[in-house]
């Protein structure tokens, strides 16, 4: 099975695409979006579904895993983000997959063990986890694998 992980984000949107067996993940892709900072925003949400659409075809995922938001502070920053969250989603409904969510909670319990976990701890299990010689980078990248990798870890759990 393909999960297609997705850290939304404007101005960079994190995406990784694993494979799993039932027991072991692998990288398929991953990477980010990146859109210009003084663009106006339907021109930067067109341009993230756009690339979205090209990344689910020529990887052909079957889930998207994506993180839910939790903003306690900047809700400017919460609404921006929201509109890409949601042009992520239609993205992967317009592409029949199954589209499942997560918070930063739920996601750093499923890959460090610890809900508490910042980032370099995510990063170096997210290394682990995929058998990588480097972190990914940039942390968006990163942080969408571990929206994947969260599937994996519920889907293998409730499979076993």
């Amino acid at each position: 099975m393909r999960i297609l992980g997705i850290d939304p984000g404007t101005g960079i949107l994190g995406f990784g695409v694993i494979e799993h067996d039932g027991r072991t993940a692998r990288l398929i892709d991953a990477g980010v979006v990146r859109t210009k900072t003084h663009q106006p925003l339907d021109e930067r949400l067109v341009e993230i579904y756009e690339s979205l659409q090209g990344i689910i075809v020529s990887t052909k995922p079957h889930i998207m895993s994506i993180e839910r938001l939790f903003f306690a502070q900047n809700v400017t920053t919460a609404i921006s983000v929201s509109h890409a969250r949601g042009v992520a989603m239609l993205a992967g409904k317009q592409a029949n997959l199954e589209i499942v969510e997560y918070t930063p909670l739920q996601i750093k319990q499923a890959v460090t063990g610890y809900g508490k976990a910042d980032k370099k701890q995510i990063q170096e299990m997210v290394r682990i986890l995929l058998r990588l010689k480097n972190v990914p980078k940039p942390d968006d990248c990163a942080d969408a694998l571990a929206a994947a990798l969260t599937h994996f870890a519920v889907h293998s759990v409730y499979k076993a």
